[in-house]
């Protein structure tokens, strides 16, 4: 299982490049994204997820181009955007059930599959209660429960322990590490300490292009550093 960029370029209107010349390869495992506001993690995010289409370069699938032929890699592919909206008036399953039938999960596995999302982000005792009477941390939760729905091959998920409390990161952290081993997980975090503990390798971006690509421990011991983050801001001067 192979997702690949081959120099992935994204320019808005007006000839501002929020990516340019981007090559990487996805396999199995947690890829975080590491780099400050503005150096291009939602644009790339958003290609991937087929939202929006490369200026230049392309993505493959398996080796099928993915702007080419959308379809399969929609159906494999879970997503959590930063800005994620609920239905206030519906409650968890209520909406999970929707979002279920919209995506074409059968109403059997729908009925088995719910119950196994909320218990996995620990929502359970809250199943029935509206969505809008949610703490931010809780609609967060949400917002990975409707990700797992239908065991997505390829999970994306930006800035997901928004709102979270320590506990609640650490069992996330925990969910991501259990679901990598037979997925392809894109996590976008600034909290240097989840993608440290977390992820596989860590794609370092500024200014819309890849600065490196390697383990959090080789990050360190290439700038001399103590820390992931002191690697970060040594590469970034962010």
């Amino acid at each position: 299982m192979r997702l690949q960029l081959e120099n992935v370029g994204k320019q808005y209107p007006g000839g501002l490049w929020a990516l340019r010349g981007f090559t990487l390869e996805l396999a199995p495992g947690i890829l975080g994204l590491l780099g400050p506001n503005g150096a291009g993690k939602s644009t790339l995010m958003r290609i991937l997820a087929t939202i929006t289409r490369p200026s230049e370069g392309r993505v493959t699938f398996e080796g099928a181009d993915v702007h080419a032929k959308p379809e399969r890699l929609r159906s494999l592919l879970g997503y959590l955007p930063q800005d994620f909206g609920v239905y206030p008036n519906l409650n968890a399953i209520e909406f999970l059930d929707y979002l279920g039938a919209v995506r074409g999960l059968p109403a059997a596995r729908r009925k088995k599959r719910i119950p196994e999302v909320l218990t996995l982000v620990n929502l359970t005792d809250a199943a029935k209660r509206p969505l809008g009477t949610y703490s931010g941390g809780m609609r967060q939760r949400i917002g990975i429960a409707q990700a797992l729905l239908h065991e997505p091959t390829l999970l994306i998920v930006d800035e997901p322990t928004v709102g979270l409390d320590p506990e609640e990161r650490v069992r996330f952290r925990t969910l991501l590490s259990e679901l990598s081993a037979e997925r392809i997980v894109l996590l976008s975090t600034h909290i240097v300490s989840d993608l440290e503990s977390t992820a596989d390798r860590i794609a370092l971006m500024d200014k819309g292009r890849l600065i490196a690509c390697a383990s959090a421990a080789e990050m360190v011991a290439r700038t001399g550093t103590r820390s992931l983050e002191d690697a970060y801001l040594a590469q970034v001067g962010a």
